[in-house]
C-alpha cells in the first residue's frame, strides 16, 4: 500500500483551520459548561422507595426552580444523583435539604443520604490548576521533541497537540456538555496519546531523511507514513474499541470522560498523518536538517 497522504494536505489544512477557528467562536461565544468540581454548587445522593425516572425529577426541580440541575442514576434504578449550580437567593449550604424537601412533596419516602457542598473558591482554584496543567504538559512537549528532534519536529508536535485540544474543547462548547475534572484528566490523556502517536511518525520521518539521498521532503513523508499506517490504524482502532464500550456501557459517570477521549483519539490519530507532517513541510524540512554532525557520528560508530 502506497498512500500519497501529502497529495491532500491542503484540503486537509483547510479542514484543520476550519474546525479550530469554529472550535475558538464556539468556546468565545457559548464557553464550557463547567461542573461543580470548578463552579461551586452542590452534590446530593437521594433513595427513593420505589424505580424513577431522572428526566421526570429534573422536570419536577425545575418546575421548584431549580435551574440547571443534573440528575441521573447511581448504582440502582431507585438512586439517584443530583449535581445543583449555585442558585440564586439560596443559602447553598443548606440547598441540599430545600431540595429533598421539594422531592419529598412529589415523591413518597425520599431519603437524603448525602450532600456535599462544592465552594465557589475551591471551584476556581481548580480552574486555574487545571488550566496550568495543560500548559506545563505543552511546554514540556515541546521541550522534549526540540532536544530530541529538531525545531521544526517540536513546531509540528505542538501545534498538532493543540490542534487537538482545541477541537475537543470545541465539541464540548458546542454540545454544551459538562466539562469537569475527568473530563480535563481525558484532555491530558489526549495529549498524552497524540503526542506518542506523532513521535513514532517523528521517528520514521527522521530516520528516512537520514537514509534517502534521491526523494524529496514530500516522497520522504509519504513513506514514513505509510510505513507507521498499520501501527497507527491497530493502535487507535483497539484504544476505541475500549472508549466505544465505556461510552456506551459505563454510565453517566463516565461519559464524559470517554466522550473527550474518544473525540480526542481520532483528532490526535488525524493530527499526527496530516497537522504535523504538514507543518513540517511548511517549514521547509530537509535531509540537511536531520543528519548527524561527524563529530557526534564519528563518537556513536564502534
Amino acid at each position: 500500500m502506497n498512500i500519497d497522504f501529502m497529495a491532500g494536505r491542503k484540503i486537509a489544512a483547510a479542514i484543520s483551520v476550519l474546525l479550530v477557528l469554529s472550535s475558538v467562536v464556539a468556546l468565545a461565544v457559548k464557553g464550557l459548561n463547567f461542573g461543580l468540581d470548578f463552579t461551586g454548587g452542590t452534590l446530593l445522593e437521594v433513595g427513593f422507595e420505589t424505580e424513577v425516572d431522572p428526566e421526570t425529577v429534573r422536570q419536577q426541580l425545575e418546575a421548584d426552580g431549580y435551574r440547571d440541575g443534573v440528575v441521573q442514576y447511581f448504582g440502582t434504578n431507585t438512586e439517584l444523583l443530583i449535581r445543583m449550580p449555585p442558585q440564586d437567593n439560596i443559602d447553598q449550604s443548606k440547598l441540599g435539604d430545600e431540595i429533598a424537601g421539594e422531592l419529598r412533596n412529589t415523591f413518597a419516602n425520599v431519603e437524603l443520604r448525602q450532600s456535599n457542598f462544592v465552594g465557589p473558591a475551591v471551584g476556581q482554584e481548580l480552574t486555574e490548576d487545571g488550566g496550568l496543567a495543560m500548559l506545563a504538559a505543552l511546554a514540556v512537549v515541546m521541550v522534549y521533541i526540540l532536544f530530541r528532534f529538531t525545531k521544526q519536529f517540536a513546531v509540528g508536535a505542538v501545534v498538532a497537540l493543540v490542534h487537538d485540544v482545541v477541537i475537543v474543547l470545541g465539541l464540548f462548547a458546542v454540545f454544551g456538555w459538562t466539562f469537569d475534572l475527568p473530563v480535563l484528566a481525558a484532555l491530558l490523556a489526549v495529549i498524552g496519546y497524540s503526542l506518542n502517536d506523532t513521535i513514532v511518525v517523528s521517528d520514521r520521518i527522521r530516520e528516512n531523511f537520514r537514509r534517502s539521498r534521491r526523494d524529496d521532503s514530500v516522497a520522504t513523508i509519504n513513506k514514513s507514513l505509510n510505513q507507521t499506517l498499520g501501527r497507527t490504524l491497530v493502535t487507535s482502532g483497539t484504544t476505541l474499541f475500549v472508549l466505544l464500550a465505556l461510552l456506551f456501557l459505563g454510565g453517566e459517570m463516565i461519559r464524559g470522560f470517554a466522550s473527550a477521549l474518544t473525540i480526542g483519539v481520532v483528532v490526535g490519530t488525524y493530527s499526527s498523518i496530516y497537522v504535523a507532517a504538514t507543518v513540517l513541510l511548511a517549514m521547509n524540512i530537509s535531509r540537511e536538517d536531520l543528519l548527524i554532525p561527524e563529530k557526534e557520528a564519528a563518537e556513536e560508530a564502534p
